[in-house]
Protein backbone atom coordinates (compact mmCIF):
# COMPACT_ATOMS: atom_id res chain seq x y z
CA UNK A 1 0.00 0.00 0.00
CA UNK A 2 1.26 3.69 -0.79
CA UNK A 3 1.78 6.15 1.67
CA UNK A 4 -1.12 8.39 -0.22
CA UNK A 5 -3.34 5.17 0.02
CA UNK A 6 -2.18 5.13 3.57
CA UNK A 7 -3.19 8.49 4.63
CA UNK A 8 -6.56 7.68 2.45
CA UNK A 9 -7.59 5.31 4.45
CA UNK A 10 -6.76 6.88 7.81
CA UNK A 11 -8.65 9.95 6.60
CA UNK A 12 -11.80 7.77 6.06
CA UNK A 13 -11.69 6.07 8.56
CA UNK A 14 -11.16 9.66 11.06
CA UNK A 15 -14.38 10.97 8.76
CA UNK A 16 -16.50 7.47 9.63
CA UNK A 17 -15.39 8.13 13.86
CA UNK A 18 -16.68 12.07 13.27
CA UNK A 19 -19.74 10.77 11.29
CA UNK A 20 -21.07 8.22 14.25
CA UNK A 21 -20.11 10.62 16.91
CA UNK A 22 -22.74 13.61 15.73
CA UNK A 23 -25.08 10.99 13.67
CA UNK A 24 -26.31 9.68 17.30
CA UNK A 25 -27.05 12.58 19.31
CA UNK A 26 -28.87 13.90 16.00
CA UNK A 27 -30.89 10.86 16.24
CA UNK A 28 -31.43 11.22 19.60
CA UNK A 29 -32.72 14.37 19.25
CA UNK A 30 -35.07 13.51 16.28
CA UNK A 31 -36.65 10.40 18.75
CA UNK A 32 -37.14 13.34 21.32
CA UNK A 33 -38.76 15.60 18.78
CA UNK A 34 -40.87 13.01 17.65
CA UNK A 35 -41.79 11.60 21.30
CA UNK A 36 -42.93 15.35 22.13
CA UNK A 37 -45.06 15.39 18.80
CA UNK A 38 -46.99 12.61 19.57
CA UNK A 39 -47.28 13.56 23.17
CA UNK A 40 -48.71 16.92 22.23
CA UNK A 41 -51.33 14.78 19.94
CA UNK A 42 -52.32 12.79 22.65
CA UNK A 43 -53.02 15.75 24.75
CA UNK A 44 -55.38 17.48 22.14
CA UNK A 45 -56.76 14.00 21.60
CA UNK A 46 -57.42 13.02 25.33
CA UNK A 47 -57.56 17.04 26.56
CA UNK A 48 -59.76 18.40 24.38
CA UNK A 49 -63.30 19.34 26.08
CA UNK A 50 -60.86 20.66 28.11
CA UNK A 51 -60.13 23.19 25.57
CA UNK A 52 -63.43 23.11 24.10
CA UNK A 53 -65.56 23.78 27.35
CA UNK A 54 -64.98 26.36 30.24
CA UNK A 55 -67.77 25.76 32.50
CA UNK A 56 -68.35 26.67 36.20
CA UNK A 57 -70.46 25.56 38.59
CA UNK A 58 -71.09 28.89 40.92
CA UNK A 59 -74.45 31.15 39.75
CA UNK A 60 -73.45 34.76 40.50
CA UNK A 61 -76.17 36.92 38.84
CA UNK A 62 -79.75 35.95 38.46
CA UNK A 63 -82.30 38.05 36.09
CA UNK A 64 -83.73 39.40 39.00
CA UNK A 65 -80.90 41.61 39.55
CA UNK A 66 -82.32 43.34 36.07
CA UNK A 67 -85.18 43.38 37.80
CA UNK A 68 -86.77 40.65 35.63
CA UNK A 69 -89.23 37.61 36.91
CA UNK A 70 -88.02 34.13 36.44
CA UNK A 71 -88.22 30.55 37.55
CA UNK A 72 -85.75 27.91 38.00
CA UNK A 73 -86.55 24.97 35.80
CA UNK A 74 -85.38 21.45 36.42
CA UNK A 75 -85.57 19.46 33.05
CA UNK A 76 -84.38 15.46 33.41
CA UNK A 77 -81.95 13.73 30.77
CA UNK A 78 -82.27 10.26 30.66
CA UNK A 79 -79.01 8.54 30.57
CA UNK A 80 -78.31 5.40 28.09
CA UNK A 81 -77.53 3.91 31.65
CA UNK A 82 -81.32 4.65 32.51
CA UNK A 83 -80.45 7.33 34.58
CA UNK A 84 -81.53 10.65 34.75
CA UNK A 85 -79.89 13.68 35.43
CA UNK A 86 -81.18 17.27 35.56
CA UNK A 87 -80.60 20.37 33.52
CA UNK A 88 -81.27 23.81 35.52
CA UNK A 89 -82.08 26.60 33.52
CA UNK A 90 -84.19 30.01 34.00
CA UNK A 91 -87.91 30.11 32.81
CA UNK A 92 -88.21 34.16 31.68
CA UNK A 93 -91.86 34.64 31.24
CA UNK A 94 -92.75 37.68 28.77
CA UNK A 95 -96.04 39.07 30.40
CA UNK A 96 -97.49 39.97 27.19
CA UNK A 97 -96.71 37.09 25.77
CA UNK A 98 -98.88 35.12 29.17
CA UNK A 99 -101.80 37.42 29.20
CA UNK A 100 -102.43 35.66 25.70
CA UNK A 101 -105.59 33.41 25.95
CA UNK A 102 -104.29 31.42 22.98
CA UNK A 103 -101.20 29.80 23.36
CA UNK A 104 -101.11 29.40 20.07
CA UNK A 105 -100.26 33.21 19.93
CA UNK A 106 -97.08 32.92 22.42
CA UNK A 107 -93.54 32.72 20.80
CA UNK A 108 -90.86 31.49 23.06
CA UNK A 109 -86.73 31.71 22.40
CA UNK A 110 -84.54 28.78 23.60
CA UNK A 111 -81.44 30.64 24.63
CA UNK A 112 -78.18 28.25 24.53
CA UNK A 113 -74.95 29.97 25.59
CA UNK A 114 -71.13 29.94 24.95
CA UNK A 115 -68.50 27.87 25.97
CA UNK A 116 -67.84 29.61 29.40
CA UNK A 117 -68.93 30.48 33.07
CA UNK A 118 -72.62 29.45 32.88
CA UNK A 119 -76.06 31.04 32.95
CA UNK A 120 -75.13 33.73 35.34
CA UNK A 121 -73.12 35.43 32.40
CA UNK A 122 -76.39 35.27 30.50
CA UNK A 123 -78.77 36.83 32.81
CA UNK A 124 -78.80 40.19 31.20
CA UNK A 125 -79.36 39.38 27.73
CA UNK A 126 -81.61 36.99 28.24
CA UNK A 127 -83.61 39.63 29.87
CA UNK A 128 -82.98 41.60 26.92
CA UNK A 129 -84.91 39.24 24.60
CA UNK A 130 -87.66 38.21 27.21
CA UNK A 131 -88.32 42.45 26.69
CA UNK A 132 -88.24 42.36 23.02
CA UNK A 133 -91.43 40.31 23.24
CA UNK A 134 -90.63 36.74 23.54
CA UNK A 135 -90.67 33.93 26.87
CA UNK A 136 -87.10 32.48 27.03
CA UNK A 137 -85.81 29.93 28.50
CA UNK A 138 -82.24 29.73 29.08
CA UNK A 139 -80.42 26.82 30.21
CA UNK A 140 -76.84 25.13 31.25
CA UNK A 141 -76.25 22.08 29.59
CA UNK A 142 -74.68 19.65 32.11
CA UNK A 143 -71.70 20.29 34.20
CA UNK A 144 -72.25 24.15 33.91
CA UNK A 145 -73.75 26.26 37.51
CA UNK A 146 -76.57 24.00 38.79
CA UNK A 147 -77.26 21.48 36.19
CA UNK A 148 -76.29 18.24 37.13
CA UNK A 149 -73.84 15.92 34.92
CA UNK A 150 -70.42 15.29 34.74
CA UNK A 151 -67.60 17.13 32.07
CA UNK A 152 -69.63 18.16 28.94
CA UNK A 153 -68.70 16.90 25.50
CA UNK A 154 -70.25 17.68 21.84
CA UNK A 155 -72.71 14.88 22.12
CA UNK A 156 -74.01 15.94 25.28
CA UNK A 157 -74.47 19.43 24.74
CA UNK A 158 -76.43 18.79 21.81
CA UNK A 159 -78.51 16.14 23.91
CA UNK A 160 -79.05 19.02 26.23
CA UNK A 161 -80.32 21.24 23.53
CA UNK A 162 -82.59 18.38 22.03
CA UNK A 163 -84.23 17.67 25.79
CA UNK A 164 -84.80 21.35 26.14
CA UNK A 165 -87.06 21.63 22.70
CA UNK A 166 -89.15 18.68 24.09
CA UNK A 167 -89.38 20.46 27.42
CA UNK A 168 -91.03 23.78 25.12
CA UNK A 169 -93.03 20.90 23.34
CA UNK A 170 -94.52 19.80 26.39
CA UNK A 171 -95.67 23.01 27.49
CA UNK A 172 -97.61 23.00 24.50
CA UNK A 173 -95.79 25.55 22.68
CA UNK A 174 -95.66 24.27 19.11
CA UNK A 175 -92.49 24.41 16.61
CA UNK A 176 -93.65 26.85 14.59
CA UNK A 177 -93.39 29.32 17.93
CA UNK A 178 -89.95 28.45 19.12
CA UNK A 179 -87.01 30.49 18.04
CA UNK A 180 -83.74 29.24 18.22
CA UNK A 181 -80.60 31.51 19.65
CA UNK A 182 -77.02 30.52 20.23
CA UNK A 183 -73.85 32.28 21.15
CA UNK A 184 -70.83 31.34 20.00
CA UNK A 185 -70.06 27.50 21.05
CA UNK A 186 -74.14 28.09 21.32
CA UNK A 187 -74.86 28.95 17.88
CA UNK A 188 -72.80 25.81 16.83
CA UNK A 189 -75.29 23.64 19.26
CA UNK A 190 -78.05 25.68 17.81
CA UNK A 191 -77.78 25.06 14.42
CA UNK A 192 -77.52 21.10 15.05
CA UNK A 193 -80.93 21.36 16.80
CA UNK A 194 -82.26 23.35 13.87
CA UNK A 195 -81.31 21.10 11.26
CA UNK A 196 -83.47 18.13 13.54
CA UNK A 197 -86.28 21.04 13.64
CA UNK A 198 -87.38 22.19 9.89
CA UNK A 199 -90.55 23.66 11.09
CA UNK A 200 -88.96 26.18 13.99
CA UNK A 201 -89.35 29.85 13.99
CA UNK A 202 -86.00 30.55 13.51
CA UNK A 203 -82.42 30.40 14.71
CA UNK A 204 -80.35 33.97 15.83
CA UNK A 205 -76.64 32.94 15.31
CA UNK A 206 -74.96 35.48 17.42
CA UNK A 207 -70.85 35.39 17.10
CA UNK A 208 -70.79 32.29 16.03
CA UNK A 209 -68.05 29.70 13.75
CA UNK A 210 -67.69 27.49 10.63
CA UNK A 211 -66.24 24.76 12.45
CA UNK A 212 -64.13 24.22 15.48
CA UNK A 213 -61.28 22.52 12.68
CA UNK A 214 -61.20 25.86 11.26
CA UNK A 215 -61.20 27.58 14.95
CA UNK A 216 -58.21 25.42 15.75
CA UNK A 217 -56.40 26.74 11.95
CA UNK A 218 -56.39 30.08 13.04
CA UNK A 219 -54.05 29.36 15.92
CA UNK A 220 -50.83 28.87 14.58
CA UNK A 221 -49.67 26.73 16.99
CA UNK A 222 -51.74 24.35 16.17
CA UNK A 223 -51.02 24.18 12.31
CA UNK A 224 -48.53 21.60 12.98
CA UNK A 225 -50.82 18.76 14.00
CA UNK A 226 -52.97 16.93 11.88
CA UNK A 227 -55.76 18.86 13.10
CA UNK A 228 -58.64 16.40 10.96
CA UNK A 229 -57.59 14.13 12.78
CA UNK A 230 -57.05 15.23 15.84
CA UNK A 231 -60.54 16.78 16.22
CA UNK A 232 -63.17 14.99 17.62
CA UNK A 233 -65.01 17.17 18.97
CA UNK A 234 -66.16 18.58 15.59
CA UNK A 235 -69.36 21.43 15.78
CA UNK A 236 -68.89 21.20 12.17
CA UNK A 237 -71.82 23.97 11.69
CA UNK A 238 -70.99 24.87 8.15
CA UNK A 239 -71.61 21.50 6.79
CA UNK A 240 -74.90 21.14 8.71
CA UNK A 241 -76.45 24.15 7.16
CA UNK A 242 -76.68 22.67 3.51
CA UNK A 243 -79.50 20.53 5.68
CA UNK A 244 -81.37 23.86 7.10
CA UNK A 245 -84.77 24.54 6.58
CA UNK A 246 -85.69 27.84 8.58
CA UNK A 247 -84.87 31.09 8.39
CA UNK A 248 -81.57 32.25 10.55
CA UNK A 249 -79.93 36.12 10.78
CA UNK A 250 -76.45 35.78 11.73
CA UNK A 251 -75.28 39.04 13.74
CA UNK A 252 -71.06 39.13 14.25
CA UNK A 253 -69.21 42.28 15.71
CA UNK A 254 -66.65 43.81 13.24
CA UNK A 255 -63.90 43.82 16.77
CA UNK A 256 -64.82 40.04 17.74
CA UNK A 257 -61.20 39.43 18.96
CA UNK A 258 -62.35 35.80 18.91
CA UNK A 259 -64.06 34.83 15.89
CA UNK A 260 -63.65 36.30 12.52
CA UNK A 261 -66.41 37.61 10.87
CA UNK A 262 -65.60 35.95 7.28
CA UNK A 263 -66.62 33.01 9.43
CA UNK A 264 -70.07 34.50 9.96
CA UNK A 265 -70.05 35.48 5.71
CA UNK A 266 -69.35 31.93 4.71
CA UNK A 267 -72.12 30.70 7.07
CA UNK A 268 -74.34 33.05 5.68
CA UNK A 269 -73.26 32.16 1.78
CA UNK A 270 -73.90 28.17 3.09
CA UNK A 271 -77.25 28.91 4.37
CA UNK A 272 -79.78 28.12 1.53
CA UNK A 273 -83.08 29.71 3.37
CA UNK A 274 -84.19 33.26 4.21
CA UNK A 275 -81.34 34.50 5.76
CA UNK A 276 -79.50 38.26 6.90
CA UNK A 277 -76.14 39.10 8.10
CA UNK A 278 -76.00 41.77 10.39
CA UNK A 279 -72.27 43.32 11.39
CA UNK A 280 -72.30 44.74 14.62
CA UNK A 281 -69.79 47.87 14.04
CA UNK A 282 -66.91 48.27 16.96
CA UNK A 283 -68.89 44.43 18.13
CA UNK A 284 -66.46 42.07 20.25
CA UNK A 285 -67.48 38.86 20.68
CA UNK A 286 -69.67 39.08 24.13
CA UNK A 287 -71.07 42.63 23.56
CA UNK A 288 -72.97 42.52 19.91
CA UNK A 289 -75.97 43.62 21.95
CA UNK A 290 -74.93 46.64 24.39
CA UNK A 291 -72.34 47.85 21.81
CA UNK A 292 -76.06 49.03 19.64
CA UNK A 293 -78.74 47.68 21.20
CA UNK A 294 -81.40 49.38 18.34
CA UNK A 295 -79.21 47.99 15.58
CA UNK A 296 -79.32 44.34 17.43
CA UNK A 297 -82.81 44.30 18.51
CA UNK A 298 -84.71 45.72 15.32
CA UNK A 299 -82.57 43.83 12.99
CA UNK A 300 -84.10 40.77 14.43
CA UNK A 301 -87.59 42.12 14.91
CA UNK A 302 -87.57 43.11 11.16
CA UNK A 303 -86.19 39.94 10.15
CA UNK A 304 -88.78 38.11 11.99
CA UNK A 305 -91.83 40.75 11.26
CA UNK A 306 -92.18 40.96 14.88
Amino acid sequence: MTESSLESLQNEQIGKRSQKRWVRPVAIAGIAIASFYASVCAALWFGQTRLVFSPEKEITTTPAKFNAKYEDVLIPVKNPDGNSENIHGWWLPNAKQEEKADLGDRKVILYLHGKGKNISANAKHANRLMRMGFSVLVIDYRGYGKSEGGFPSESSVYTDAQVSWNYLIQKGFKPSQILIYGHSLGGAIAIDLATKHPKALGMIVDASFTSMSEMAQLDPKYRVFPIDLLIHQRFDSIAKLRSLAIPVIYIHGTADEVIPTTMAQQMYEATPTRKQIVLIPNGGHNNNASTNEPLYLNSIRSFFKL
